[in-house]
């Protein structure tokens, strides 16, 4: 995990950030070492914390190189500025990997290999121009259309530089180019980004999923899946639903019925999401009741959050996603046409806004995604939501409690929107132009941690998460696989075409 990296990206290893580049990495300061004892404590946001390392803890110094002599290493002293990855066992923290990243010298910023760390003080990507601050003073840089950006996708430099931004903190390497001094990679510093919201923990121990707060309140706004606090579908909306399940049917290639066809169900998302439909899939392969016609298509994505793919004609993020989607599909060996159902699970990196207003944003950009699903799969005939999985273990601001219980609500009040006949969400082709297909939640999957929920006693672990706490391990993936897998089927809108035994 922790070993030098090879290769000809960044021979920056990415040093001082290959850490940092990990989920559930944290930045600290050495405060004391007993190597004796195989215990350093580290000063983590002010707080003092103690580690213990073990056979399996791999070190590496400034320069990027594994070190054998742990805890002894001249590198590990007390003041070392240092990245780290842990994880808790019987009551203690265990080190999986220290790295120091101290060892630049007075002024200069620069690190082992010629890395240098940075502030952004001025961007101009068209003229291929960057401003630095540098050890404290601003130094002018020329990029490359080949600069190499870690973690960047894409094939233009403006592709592979979203995020970059005036204040931004980041890892560089520069050359001597034509006389002029050039940026030949980089790397924003996720420890330390200015801008990226601090993770402030919240308490979340009274939280109660929708599922359960009814018509009681949550900041104002009632709970239940559905308007009144009801977790039912209202009867109309039901009827709506089943009449468009039972259009379901196989398809070829083109979008006509065959009996040789495909029912195609469709995970759309970021790289939760994506999860997620591992764990569907998992569970899926070993379903004998599953209807043989029906194939089920990853298409969520890591890093392709709500904010990202709600415009496919942005030439930008929103672009990418959906043209992947299509490759996807391509490589299941199927076409749009034969999507039928999909189901969404989205959110948002970092959000800040607070409630209602990170929620009304969310549903603003499901909104749109819901509105994309009519002209790119013209047969989707039903559209499933899903919120958040608990946010109460995240040890990073991507998307923690109470963000992610409130997305939720996002979920929600997209469907009410829906319920209420706003025109930009109609599905009725009766009630005027088609611009969404029929919305309805799918599994909901937020659970208060380890309290199991009354009606299913579904909970959570910490182990169920990875080490950030926010993506799920491979037991939180088998969970909600098992969760996704008996939502669809049991529901009313979605058995008759998804088991075997409901097919004539």
């Amino acid at each position: 995990m922790l070993r030098a990296t090879h290769g000809s990206l960044f021979a920056i290893g990415i040093l001082a950030a290959s850490l940092a580049a990990q989920e559930g990495t944290q930045r600290g300061k050495i405060k004391k070492v007993d190597a004796g004892k195989t215990v350093v404590t580290i000063t983590v946001d002010g707080k003092d914390q103690e580690f213990t390392a073990t056979e399996e803890t791999r070190f590496m110094n400034a320069a990027g190189q594994e070190s054998k002599d742990g805890l002894q290493d001249n590198a590990f002293k007390e003041g070392a500025e240092v990245m780290f990855k842990a994880f808790e066992k019987d009551g203690k923290n265990v080190l999986v990997g220290l790295k120091a990243v101290s060892g630049n010298s007075p002024g200069s910023g620069e690190s082992a290999g010629g890395i240098r760390k940075a502030k952004i003080k001025k961007l101009d990507l068209d003229k291929l121009a960057i401003t630095l601050t540098v050890g404290g003073k601003d130094q002018d840089f020329g990029l490359l259309d080949s600069t190499q950006v870690l973690g960047g996708q894409g094939k233009d430099l403006k592709e592979r530089m979203q995020g970059f931004k005036e204040g931004s903190a980041i890892f560089f390497k520069s050359e001597k180019r034509d006389g002029k001094e050039v940026v030949v990679a980089l790397k924003l510093d996720d420890g330390g980004s200015p801008g990226q919201p601090p993770l402030i923990k919240v308490d979340s121990s009274k939280f109660k999923p929708l599922t359960e707060l009814g018509t009681d309140e949550y900041q104002g706004f009632k709970g239940g899946l559905y308007p009144d606090g009801k977790n039912e579908r209202p009867s109309a909306h039901e009827a709506a639903g089943l009449a468009l399940a039972k259009q379901v049917q196989p398809l070829d290639a083109d979008g006509n019925p065959s009996a040789d066809g495909k029912i195609v169900l469709m995970s759309v998302g970021m790289s939760n999401t994506a999860q997620s439909s591992q764990g569907f899939q998992k569970q899926l392969g070993s379903e004998k009741n599953k209807n043989p016609r029906l194939v089920f298509v990853t298409g969520a994505q890591g890093g392709m959050t709500a904010q990202a793919i709600q415009n496919p004609d942005d030439n930008s993020s929103g672009t990418k996603y959906w043209t992947r989607v299509d490759q996807i599909l391509k490589e299941a060996g199927v076409t749009r046409a034969q999507v039928q159902a999909i189901w969404i699970k989205q959110a948002d990196a970092g959000p800040t806004q607070g409630f209602p207003g990170y929620a009304q944003k969310l549903q603003a950009e499901l909104a749109k995604i819901v509105q994309i699903v009519p002209s790119r799969f013209p047969n989707v005939k039903l559209v499933y939501l899903s919120s958040r999985t608990y946010g109460g273990y995240a040890k990073s601001p991507l998307n923690p409690e109470p963000y992610a219980y409130e997305s939720g609500f996002s979920v929600k009040w997209l469907i009410e929107q829906q319920l209420k006949g706003d025109p930009a969400l109609n599905f009725d082709p009766k009630r005027g132009a088609v611009k969404a297909p029929w919305l309805s939640w799918g599994p909901y999957f937020w659970a208060n941690g380890s309290t199991k929920r009354a009606a299913d006693g579904f909970s959570y672990e910490e182990r169920d998460f990875g080490g950030d706490g926010t993506h799920q391990s491979p037991s939180g993936q088998e969970k909600v696989g098992k969760l996704m897998l008996e939502f669809f089927k049991t529901d009313t809108t979605t058995r008759g075409w998804f088991l075997l035994s409901h097919q004539k």
